[in-house]
């Protein structure tokens, strides 16, 4: 939903509210935990976030915080959106000019602490949504290598009418979000 202002903390709650008694946009829900489905196009960023527990626990804390949407283009709201399956969030995106005004509802939690201890989370798509489709936001500590990693998978397609008509707009949003969560996780794991 593009908005010519930025739109307000009650604005996002009715938003929310109206979108959380809808159903997901698209059929495949889940899939991010497994293959994404045809049709949509697929993104996946890996970046290395540093070395050891700590950065691993550091990683974990931003992404409960949704400091990897704190991007000063994008956010998510409310901030204090709980991390647990059901829980639906906003995502509000400035892009050309508008403000985009998005729903989102958690798919499922990822929280392993096998020989690689991940710690994630996945959104799907709700109606009011310029794109269709669910991304996935991971961290992993990879105990024996003592590597810590931030994943994104994520695959859309347009569903809003300015979306499709601005598809290269949108993709180049897409790969420039991920670009910038990266840099804001890094810098959140620096210790």
């Amino acid at each position: 939903m593009p908005l010519l202002r930025k739109p307000s903390p009650n604005v996002i709650q009715r938003f929310l509210a109206a979108q959380a008694q809808l159903e997901f946009s698209y059929a495949a829900v889940g899939t991010t935990a497994t293959t994404p489905p045809a049709g949509f196009v697929v993104d996946h960023t890996r970046a290395k976030l540093g070395e050891g527990e700590r950065v691993f626990l550091a990683a974990k804390a931003a992404l409960t915080q949704w400091e990897h949407f704190r991007l000063g283009w994008v956010e998510a709201g409310p901030s204090d959106t709980v991390i647990q399956t059901g829980s639906c969030v906003a995502v509000v995106a400035r892009v050309m000019g508008f403000w985009w005004l998005n729903a989102c509802r958690i798919v499922y939690v990822v929280n392993e602490t096998d020989a690689v201890a991940r710690f994630g989370f996945a959104y799907g798509t709700l109606p009011g949504h310029a794109e269709l489709g669910e991304e996935r936001f991971m961290v992993e500590w990879d105990r024996a290598r003592n590597a810590v990693w931030y994943d994104i998978l994520a695959f859309s397609r347009p569903n809003h009418p300015l979306a499709r008509l601005g598809y290269p707009l949108t993709r180049k949003t897409q790969r420039r979000f991920a670009q910038d969560s990266v840099r804001v996780m890094q810098r959140a794991t620096r210790l």
